[in-house]
């Protein structure tokens, strides 16, 4: 069994949530973001999802974002991606789904 290649931190302040995520998002990592991120509370709450660190994304982040971001607007609150390095903003392009998101250069909400 391969070690999970995903580091999480994450950082309740008042007005915003910073989730910063280091490594691999796919099958086998996101279900470790998810895990994290279902505890927080995001009504009325920004959530900044921190990507700077991420070295890879594939589908299963893509699906594991889309669900964050539905969940958000579901309790409504707001997700921010952050320094979306420039692989898994190809994926967000490819699949259409750039839009669906705000996009931040950094955790500045």
């Amino acid at each position: 069994m391969l070690p999970i290649r995903l580091d999480l931190d994450v950082s309740v302040q008042p007005d915003v949530t910073a989730v910063t995520v280091a490594g691999e998002l796919d099958m086998t990592t996101c279900p470790t973001v998810t895990q994290a991120t279902d505890t927080l509370a995001l009504e009325g709450q920004t959530l900044a999802l921190d990507l700077s660190a991420v070295t890879h994304m594939d589908s299963s982040g893509l699906n594991m974002l889309l669900t964050l971001r539905n969940r958000a607007r579901a309790e409504h609150g707001v997700l921010h991606l952050c320094g979306v390095p420039r692989q898994a903003l190809r994926v967000l392009e490819l699949t259409g789904t750039r839009s669906l998101f705000t996009l931040r250069p950094c955790l500045t909400p």
